[in-house]
C-alpha cells in the first residue's frame, strides 16, 4: 500500500477525458508555468493557504505558532514560509477559518474507495477516473498503484501530464494508462524555461516516444497572449504534431480564475496585465489546426 499527497479530488468532471470522471490532483510540478490556475498544487508538499478578507488579525496564530513563522506587519498578517513547517496549530486556533491546509495524505485504499463511489457514472457514461495536478508522474509509485488497482476495478484511466519526467518512468505509466492528456506549452526552449522554468527537450522526446507506443493521446496546449499564440511558435507546434501519432488536440484559451490563490499562498502573479484571447483569435487557431486532419477542439474533452 502506497501514500500520496492530494491536493482535490473532483467529482463529476466532464473535461478531463471521456464521460462523466473523477479527478484527482496530486501535488506537486516541476514546472512553474507563469498562468498557472493552480498555484497551489506545486509544492510537493502540504502548504498554508491564507484567506486574508477572513482573518480579523486577532493575533491567535502568532500565540500559537511554534516556529515564529506568523507577525502582524503594516497591518497585515504575514507568513514566513522558510520558517513554516505546516504543523497546522494556526490552522487549528484560527476561529475565522482563514487559515486551512492544502493536500491530504491518503494511501491508496482509501482513495480506491473515494474513486468507487462513483462507479455507476463511469459505467453509464463511458467515464472514469483521470490523473491530474500538479503533475501526477511526480508520485510516479502511487500513481502506478493506482492505475493498477482502477485496471483490476475496470475502470477507465487518464492521466494529464506536462510529460516533464523520466521516460523510464513516463514508459512504466504508459502500460497502464487508457489515456493521456499530454501538453505541449512552448516550442521554443529558451521561452520554454524562460515562462514554465524548465527546457521543452525532455516533453517533446517523451511525447514522441510516447506516440510510438500509445494509441490515445489527446494533445493539449494552453494558449497564452503575448507568450505562445504567435504564428510562429503555432506554426512549429502544427509542424511538429504532423509527425506524430496524436488523437486530438485540445486549445486551452488562456483564463484569470486562478489569480486570487496566488495572494492565499503568498506567490506573485505575473501576468496581471495579460488578457484572455479573444473568440475570434481562437476560431483562427482552432481552423489553422485544424488543417493537420487532426480533432480539434476549443477547450477540454470530448469530441
Amino acid at each position: 500500500m502506497k501514500t500520496g499527497i492530494i491536493m482535490n479530488i473532483q467529482k463529476y468532471s466532464i473535461h478531463d477525458g471521456p464521460g462523466i470522471r473523477t479527478t484527482v490532483f496530486l501535488k506537486g510540478c516541476p514546472l512553474n508555468c507563469w498562468w498557472c490556475h493552480n498555484p497551489e498544487s506545486q509544492l510537493n508538499n502540504c502548504e498554508i493557504m491564507f484567506w486574508k478578507d477572513k482573518c480579523k488579525l486577532c493575533g491567535a496564530c502568532i500565540k500559537v505558532c511554534p516556529q515564529g513563522a506568523i507577525e502582524i506587519k503594516d497591518n497585515k498578517l504575514i507568513t514566513d514560509k522558510n520558517k513554516c513547517n505546516v504543523c497546522e496549530k494556526c490552522v487549528d486556533f484560527c476561529i475565522h477559518n482563514a487559515r486551512e491546509i492544502v493536500g491530504q495524505k491518503m494511501n491508496t485504499s482509501q482513495l480506491m474507495k473515494e474513486i468507487q463511489k462513483d462507479e455507476v457514472f463511469y459505467n453509464e457514461s463511458g467515464g472514469g477516473v483521470t490523473f491530474s495536478g500538479g503533475e501526477p508522474l511526480q508520485q510516479h509509485e502511487f500513481l502506478s498503484y493506482m492505475l493498477d488497482e482502477c485496471r483490476k476495478k475496470g475502470i477507465h484511466t487518464a492521466v494529464d501530464t506536462s510529460g516533464f519526467t523520466s521516460w523510464d518512468i513516463l514508459s512504466k505509466i504508459a502500460d497502464k494508462t487508457d489515456l493521456f492528456l499530454y501538453d505541449i506549452k512552448h516550442m521554443d526552449d529558451d521561452k520554454h524555461k524562460k515562462y514554465t522554468g524548465v527546457s521543452n527537450k525532455i516533453i517533446l522526446d517523451n511525447l514522441k516516444k510516447l506516440s510510438l507506443r500509445h494509441n490515445n493521446i489527446s494533445v493539449r496546449m494552453p494558449i497564452i497572449p503575448d507568450i505562445n499564440d504567435d504564428y510562429e511558435n503555432l506554426n512549429r507546434t502544427k509542424e511538429f504534431l504532423s509527425t506524430i501519432n496524436v488523437t486530438q488536440i485540445n486549445l486551452l484559451p488562456y483564463h484569470k480564475i486562478g489569480i486570487d490563490k496566488y495572494n492565499r499562498i503568498f506567490k506573485e502573479y505575473k501576468l496581471l496585465n495579460i488578457e484572455e484571447p479573444s473568440k475570434e483569435k481562437m476560431s483562427e487557431i482552432l481552423k489553422s489546426f485544424c488543417e493537420l486532419g487532426i480533432k480539434v477542439k476549443i477547450g477540454g474533452y470530448f469530441i
